[in-house]
């Protein structure tokens, strides 16, 4: 513990040193006061006749409306009063809010604007409205607009952040005009959700960005020392006498498949194709609430997902690429319960399939994904803040398909019964940026194969001041039934969760400090995702941060963070560690750096062993260093780069050599134009004598496992795990509903064993003389290739290619050699799926109109 002393002692100094920087560095030229925060108003100018969507704000009426300038700087140096003024006006009327901005500059050599997709900045400007319809300084909405005409929305909670996944369906223009820009916004009522009150406060804010110096404005100041971001807003007032339309849109979509796969077998086809249709519905069931709905779902243009080889004892945790899983999630990912990619994964029967086949079958199909047949979602939020989700997803029976190799007789296998995955939520918003939640995940399987429930209670309280927090969570899982496929009972039928927080949120010096069990029967993972339970925890978080210019940077961020962990059934010492960091970046060349570290004490890890008695066996990992540094070049300039090198170094455990650890990173990228950019991204790492289970286990029918099967024993190899990753993409923009892009990524990893030891009881290991070759190289390489074009609102044809192959090579066939693995990868069979998919917007509202 002295090593953890001595890394809270560096990190203290380096905080002081901060603040004596800061303290010494120039006063700032604003000054200051002590007067109370005095939230910006804007009154908002009802119009009887909608002004043309053009950019040139030449109406009459956009005169008369009040202006919202004078916009503050948040980044790189808060405070300061903008220098080339922001104007900023807002009229409605029955059906929409309409939004004009001029943002006075230089010169048009002053206003960067790449074009790029939707929701995708890139090096340019933007101007964006953010929207608080409820005033609960809690949720909002976030619409913006770049000099090129390229859209962004965004959705924020307290539960997702800032979540660019939501999109919404409105219109802008814009314009150069002279040496400003101009932006032109039309919101309908039908794209946000508010009360039925007569008159309305709306939260409100406005941001610019002014990419040539990296400046970040808004109209209500919003202090990066204060916690939360919502709560920073202003307001809009004068919005009488507006109703919730009927928000009615149906969006149905037809694709097109052709998929080739070189099988080269009697009997089955190399090429196929498909052709499929369904639909997306959303209706508004009241001013509140919304029902999201899709019918027969085609997700088959998804961006693949990046394989690795997996040596761990836990499953790989893919990001979510499904849109409708992606969009208007923030309720039900409150709490960390719901893992999106459950639905519609792998058949729980999938790895059994295999062994159910006759000795005179061949396994001829044997899907990897579940077939969704619809999911939908409801979800909203009253005038009196409370927020309530409802999620309903229906996945259909899966087979596998035998074949009789001498008749050619087919049979199904059930790899996975009719499934129902649903989640609850209610979410009540408090005074002072706080909340109360209740969450109910469930899962349920026809037959008898196990259903899974899990209920969860979190909550957070802040002071007055939003300076200080107090926040819990309770969880309880409920599993009952068989196993699949079993006549035994599940385990983990009954497990529980808790965690309970307090903390100082505000100021530069923050501070948190954190208890939580996990029980050893705490389950949640039908319909979310943990990787270990059977867990104590006890964490202290420590943060000092400088967010105005000092010496000759523009900001520095450091955390220290203290961790034990017990294992809570048995009670025993798991690990303790320090974790600390900090990152700047620099005034004059935008240049960031940081740097992270860790000292970790002895560490036991109980489920490296893989043995269901959890306690008795763990691997046993010495006292350990690490860290990484990392540098960002300044993303405006043409050609700029990431890099980081990271490395770790154990302590001697007196039976093998030293393990280390290094890894690099590199990350260059070219813009070509404001339409044609580049990016490569290399990632190598080496684990010399890393110690694992040896990946696969033993095999009772091998002859040279079979002395070590019989016994039980637990295989431990000392081993050389060493991973590249090549990533290129290229990106054309045609225009602001127009681009294309292209990403190839080429994963290899490659695993060679030295020598292996038994694990016994309380860590101990004694080698064996083990002969069987366990090397092993994993190879993984995929395409994706997609043309998109946004026809019309809400509206896209998507053109897409997909190229996957991958090699698993094991004993002999396994080499570490780079190019080797390479060449292997490209001369095996790919897949190849070209696919085209239509989506077609119609909203009731627009078609009513052009009946009339």
């Amino acid at each position: 513990m002295s090593r953890i002393r001595l890394f809270l002692l560096c990190w203290l100094s380096v905080a002081v040193s901060l603040q004596a920087a800061a303290q010494s560095a120039p006063a700032p030229s604003t000054p200051k006061t002590d007067a109370p925060v005095v939230r910006r108003q804007l009154q908002a100018v009802r119009i009887t006749e909608a002004p043309k969507l053009d950019a040139l704000l030449d109406e009459a009426v956009w005169q008369q409306a009040p202006i919202a300038t004078d916009f503050i700087q948040n980044r790189p140096n808060p405070g300061p009063h903008e220098k080339h003024p922001t104007e900023v006006r807002i009229l409605y009327d029955d059906a929409a809010l309409y939004i004009g901005a001029v943002m006075h500059d230089v010169s048009l050599d002053s206003i960067p604007r790449e074009l790029t997709a939707r929701d995708d900045f890139g090096n340019t400007d933007f101007f964006g409205i953010f929207l608080d319809t409820y005033h609960d300084k809690l949720n909002g909405y976030g619409f913006f607009v770049t000099p090129a005409g390229v859209q962004a929305d965004a959705r924020y909670s307290p539960a997702g952040g800032e979540d660019f996944n939501w999109t919404a369906v409105w219109e802008s223009r814009t314009a150069l005009r002279g040496t400003d820009w101009v932006a032109e916004l039309r919101i309908p009522y039908s794209a946000i959700r508010f009360s039925t009150q007569g008159e309305q406060t709306w939260g409100l804010n406005f941001m610019r960005n002014r990419q040539i110096l990296k400046q970040g404005f808004f109209w209500n100041e919003v202090k990066p020392e204060e916690s939360g971001f919502v709560n920073q807003w202003g307001e809009l007032i004068g919005i009488k006498d507006i109703k919730a339309p009927l928000r009615l849109s149906f969006t149905p979509y037809v694709s097109t498949y052709v998929n080739h796969y070189p099988y080269n077998e009697q009997g089955v086809r190399n090429t196929t194709t498909s052709f499929n249709g369904g639909a997306d519905v959303k209706w508004g069931i009241n001013e509140s609430f919304t029902l999201d709905a899709t019918l027969v779902p085609d997700f088959g243009q998804t961006l693949s997902d990046n394989q690795v080889l997996n040596l761990s004892p836990f499953e790989v945790q893919f990001n979510e690429n499904r849109q409708f899983f992606t969009e208007g999630t923030e309720l039900f990912n409150k709490g960390n319960l719901f893992y999106s990619r459950r639905v519609g994964a792998t058949p729980i029967g999938f790895y059994d399939a295999p062994g159910l086949v006759h000795d005179n079958e061949r396994l001829l199909k044997n899907p990897s994904e579940s077939r969704l047949l619809n999911a939908t979602k409801i979800s909203g939020r009253t005038s009196k803040g409370l927020g309530v989700g409802l999620f309903n997803a229906v996945s259909a029976n899966m087979y596998a398909t035998a074949e009789d190799t001498a008749t050619g007789e087919q049979r199904r296998i059930l790899t996975q019964p009719l499934s129902n995955y649903s989640i609850a939520v209610l979410d009540q918003s408090l005074k002072n940026n706080s909340y109360v939640s209740l969450i109910n995940t469930n899962v349920t399987r026809q037959g008898s194969t196990y259903d899974a429930n899990v209920t969860g209670g979190l909550f957070r309280f802040n002071n007055k001041k939003n300076s200080y927090a107090l926040d819990g969570q309770v969880v309880y899982s409920r599993r009952r039934g068989l196993g699949f496929n079993s006549d035994q009972r599940v385990n983990d039928t009954d497990g529980y969760k808790y965690l309970l927080g307090v903390g100082k949120t505000g100021g530069s010096f923050t501070w948190r400090l954190s208890q939580g069990i996990e029980s050893n029967t705490y389950n949640p993972n039908d319909l979310g995702i943990l990787f270990s339970n059977n867990s104590i925890s006890q964490v202290a978080e420590l943060n000092f941060n400088r967010y105005k210019p000092f010496w000759k940077v523009n900001n520095a961020y450091t955390y220290l963070v203290l961790e034990h962990r017990l294992l809570y059934k048995p009670t025993a010492y798991s690990n303790a560690g320090a974790y600390f960091g900090g990152n700047t970046t620099f005034t004059k060349n935008f240049l960031t750096v940081g740097f992270n570290g860790d000292y970790t004490a002895v560490y036991h890890d109980f489920f490296e062993p893989r043995v269901e008695d959890i306690g008795s066996y763990y691997v046993r990992l010495p006292a350990n260093v690490g860290g990484n540094a990392f540098i960002s070049s300044d993303y405006r300039k043409k050609l700029a780069f990431d890099l980081s090198g990271a490395f770790r170094r154990f302590n001697l455990d007196g039976i093998r050599p030293r393990r280390t650890g290094y890894g690099i990173n590199f990350g260059p990228r070219y813009r070509v134009s404001n339409q044609l950019s580049f990016r490569y991204n290399f990632e190598w790492s080496v684990r010399p004598n890393q110690v694992g289970y040896v990946n696969g286990g033993l095999d009772s029918s091998n002859p040279l496992d079979q002395p070590f099967a019989e016994r039980g024993d637990i295989l431990l190899g000392r081993r050389r795990v060493m991973t590249y990753v090549n990533t290129v993409t290229g990106t054309y923009t045609f225009n602001n509903r127009m681009s294309f892009n292209i990403r190839t990524r080429h994963y290899s990893s490659s695993v060679h064993y030295y020598d292996f030891t038994r694990l016994m009881k309380e860590g101990a290991e004694e080698k064996v003389d083990y002969r069987r070759n366990r090397d092993t190289s994993f190879n993984a390489f995929n395409v994706d290739a997609a043309f998109s074009w946004w026809f019309a609102p809400g509206s896209q044809m998507s053109v897409v290619w997909k190229n996957a192959g991958s090699t698993f090579l094991e004993a002999e066939s396994a080499t570490p050699l780079y190019f080797d693995n390479l060449s292997n990868t490209i001369n095996t069979p790919h897949n190849n799926s070209v696919s085209i998919k239509v989506l077609y917007y119609l909203d009731y509202l627009t078609l009513r109109h052009r009946r009339s």
